[in-house]
């Protein structure tokens, strides 16, 4: 289970950033625990999925050595969340360094 403030990757959103854990009622009137997520790249977009049994794939970013790989192998067969995702975890690596 994600935590508030982590950052992660959603297939339907690219990098995001769990804003909130919130209970929702559907129609049937029990309350299901959903993730909020916030868009890195579009402050403005949300969404939200069940925590339990969500259809969309939400994992950890990669890793540094990950994205050099993937950046280096096949940058031509990425989706442009794929390539932001790469581009998120290499920029946050040299903000890092600077530090």
């Amino acid at each position: 289970m994600f935590e508030k403030k982590d950052i992660i990757f959603s297939e339907t959103m690219g990098v995001c950033q769990v804003a909130e854990l919130t209970k929702l009622s559907p129609k049937s009137g029990d309350q299901i625990l959903y993730y909020g997520l916030r868009s890195i790249s579009d402050k403005k977009k949300v969404s939200y999925i069940p925590v339990e049994n969500h259809k969309v794939l939400l994992r950890p970013l990669i890793t540094k050595e990950e994205a050099k790989e993937l950046k280096e192998r096949n940058p031509d067969e990425l989706t442009e969340l794929q390539r932001e995702e790469i581009e998120f975890v290499l920029s946050r690596e040299e903000v890092k360094k600077k530090k």
